[in-house]
């Protein structure tokens, strides 16, 4: 059953409410189709218009008529429907609770806002073998460029080195870069010889990638030091140029090199001579082929005044798709922003109350998916399906705890999402960000194959005041993520002090990343006073629960198992209590049990003589009991908790209830961990976990998708 906020459960109802009075009246109807003009009536199907902007028009027209006294319904046919720049809807194109307007396809059709453009004209190349060539006369007039290219619904990828695998930062010239703190800034790094070449063509448009830490960092080349094997960027990486925390060179790629064009499925874009190249896949008919380049920066833009109280609202978007967006990192922007937290969205919500995306299909973008920005609350993003983003699927930013109280942005549903192939070109986007906001329900939602995480919650780096409250993430599918790019991520991870936050009922396993993290719930900087329960976690490269710090975060009823590494792991320990480890079951065959710093020390916070420490000072820094560990692979004399034995474990304070003994899987080898009637887990309080409603309930995308 979805737990709710009360001004979710109140604005669901007022939906119902309005939607049954709207069943009873007949609306106004506009009609749209690609065959259409915007000279045309749109009032019936046979006189559509061509574009939705001509339809917004006239609604407008309509609204300025009086007050609507019945809902509006605008249908548009199956087809393409190109645009270069966003559509735009200000107050003047709200509706009413009584009187919303909708924005549809007819049944069963899908009608594509598409923000690409067809290139056509192509030849074989004379130069290159296997090469065919198109002109594209607004590139060479400087009017547009590309990052991206499909041929027949298909990503292809720009011409890159290596074909496979990363070359590696070689030295570190700037000195300190390898030693001083991670967030320094560096503009240069040592390459090994052959790896970057000055004299390739267009060096200006050539773009190293590197990864490190939890980043991507793009960046354009400036120069080349030939004899010391020394490139220098346009601008800034926001980290030192290491793989993470040691020593060793970051791993980067080079794209967009016309020399490293030489492979089926490959491109390359020559700006200064408007060219573009391609080598078609074997079967591939470039007479016949489908080649679609992005144009348009976003497909929707909702643009309300939250300040002076003038929203956009109650407008629906139903059964639609989105296609292609197209966008490039502003100069010094070398996208070192944590979760790519810098990249736009194909639609975007500012001042929006009381609107929704239902059933849309949105892919093959540059960018992400949806925004909201400040002053967006009740709003519903339910049965979408988010495929091949650029960057994330949701963005959700408001003003802070400073910011004027008009620009808070929360109470959002955000359900029955699927999301798939994200961070496409920014790999360390996320799934769905929570960034200053509350109130939120993130449900149901399935996500998979990413490079970073799933969910993240917060944007306050420690345990100063944050507006990130109230938000439940619940009942959400997150899987195969991180794939082994990054480092640092976890399927859910949290920032900052976020009371009433609860994280339940989530299914997450197969999580992975480079050289460490790859965590199922990762409490991160400061992460207080959540609730993380109900949740089945496996598959994970490193913990299925980790704390860097945190405070008062309770733990309790979860499935943590199989993770590869580590199972349990804590970075701090801190003068108070981090977590509250409670009716939980550990099962494990490899890895650490715990990993990490999990000690005690002294601290007077909150001590109290009957709390079982002795002398003046507290000094537990986190609770554990009524658990159940298990690894069927050894006895337990020989597992250490926190490199002690059971007795002396026991003897701390931890676990004096708890139990080893095998808990009765269903069937832990295919990862079934439904409790057997007789499961020990039982006689601990453990209630058992039902994780088939896991991710999108009913069908997602537009009707006959």
């Amino acid at each position: 059953m979805l737990n709710l906020t009360t001004a979710t459960v109140v604005f669901g109802l007022a939906l119902l409410a309005g939607a049954a009075r709207a069943a009873t009246v007949k609306p106004h109807e506009f009609f749209v189709a690609p065959n259409g003009s915007d000279r045309a009536a749109g009032k019936t199907p046979d006189r559509p218009f061509a574009t939705l902007a001509r339809a917004r028009d006239a609604v407008r027209k309509l609204k300025a008529g009086g007050p609507l006294k019945r809902p509006v319904t605008v249908r548009r046919r199956g087809g393409d429907y190109p645009i270069t720049e966003p559509v735009v809807f200000g107050p003047e194109d709200s509706g009413t609770a009584a009187a919303p307007i909708v924005y549809a396809a007819y049944a069963g059709e899908r009608p594509v806002l598409h923000g690409g453009r067809r290139i056509t004209g192509w030849k074989p190349d004379a130069e290159r073998k296997g090469a065919w060539v198109a002109d594209v006369p607004e590139v060479k007039a400087g009017q547009w460029r590309f990052r991206q290219l499909f041929v027949n619904g298909e990503k292809r990828r720009r011409a890159r080195t290596p074909k496979e695998g990363f070359l590696r930062v070689a030295g570190f010239p700037e000195g300190t870069c390898k030693t001083v703190n991670y967030h320094t800034d560096c503009q240069s790094f040592e390459f090994k010889p052959g790896d970057i070449d000055p004299a390739w063509t267009n060096l200006d448009d050539v773009e190293v990638i590197v990864y490190h830490f939890w980043t991507d960092s793009h960046l354009p080349i400036k120069s080349i030091d030939t004899q010391k094997n020394i490139v220098t960027f346009k601008h800034k990486a926001g980290k030192v140029f290491t793989d993470d925390f040691t020593t060793v060179g970051a791993r980067y790629i080079v794209e967009n090199v016309f020399e490293a064009l030489d492979q089926p499925g490959e491109w390359y874009l020559n700006r200064k001579t408007g060219r573009l190249y391609y080598i078609p896949l074997p079967g591939e008919d470039m007479a016949k082929a489908e080649v679609v380049a992005p144009v348009a920066e976003a497909h929707i833009r909702i643009e309300g005044d939250p300040v002076h109280q003038k929203p956009v609202e109650h407008i629906t978007f139903r059964n639609l798709s989105f296609a292609y967006t197209n966008w490039h990192l502003p100069p010094g922007n070398s996208n070192d922003n944590q979760g790519s937290a810098s990249v736009p969205a194909a639609i975007i919500l500012k001042g929006a109350r009381h609107c929704a995306f239902e059933h849309c299909r949105v892919s093959h973008l540059g960018t992400s998916a949806f925004e909201l920005l400040e002053g967006c609350t009740a709003n519903r993003f339910v049965h979408n399906h988010i495929a091949h983003a650029g960057a994330g699927g949701f963005r959700v930013n408001g003003g802070g705890e400073s910011s004027h109280p008009l620009l808070r942005t929360g109470h959002n549903i955000i359900a029955d999402n699927h999301i798939d192939h994200y961070g496409d070109e920014y790999p360390s986007a996320v799934g769905i960000l929570l960034m200053h906001t509350e109130g939120n329900t993130v449900a149901h939602n399935d996500i998979h194959h990413g490079y970073y995480t799933g969910i993240s919650i917060g944007w306050h780096w420690g345990y100063q005041r944050s507006i990130s409250r109230d938000n439940r993430i619940e009942h959400n599918h997150i899987h195969h993520i991180g794939q082994g790019l990054l480092s640092d991520m976890g399927a859910i991870y949290t920032l900052g002090v976020s009371p009433g936050t609860v994280i339940r009922n989530n299914l997450i396993h197969d999580v992975d990343a480079n050289h460490y993290g790859g965590w199922g719930i990762y409490n991160d900087e400061g992460s207080s006073h959540l609730l993380i329960e109900n949740n089945v976690v496996y598959n994970t490269k490193f913990a299925g629960y980790n704390i860097h710090y945190a405070k008062e975060v309770t733990v309790r009823n979860n499935i943590f198992a199989f993770g590869r590494l580590q199972q349990l792991s804590r970075s701090r320990a801190e003068p108070h209590k981090s977590c509250f480890f409670e009716h939980n079951i550990v099962y494990w065959t490899g890895g650490k049990l715990l990993d990490g710093n999990w000690r005690d020390k002294a601290h007077s916070f909150y001590f109290r003589p009957s709390s079982g420490d002795k002398g003046s000072k507290a000094t537990h820094t986190f609770d554990a009991d009524w658990n159940l560990y298990y690894n069927p692979t050894l006895k337990l004399e020989q597992v250490k908790f926190n490199n002690l034995a059971w007795a002396s474990w026991q003897k701390t304070g931890k676990d004096r209830h708890s139990a080893y003994a095998d808990p009765l899987f269903v069937d832990a080898a295919k990862r079934d961990f439904r409790l057997r009637p007789e499961s020990p887990a039982f006689a601990l309080g453990f209630k058992p976990i039902d994780v088939s409603t896991a991710g999108p309930r009913g069908a997602v995308g537009p009707e006959g998708k």
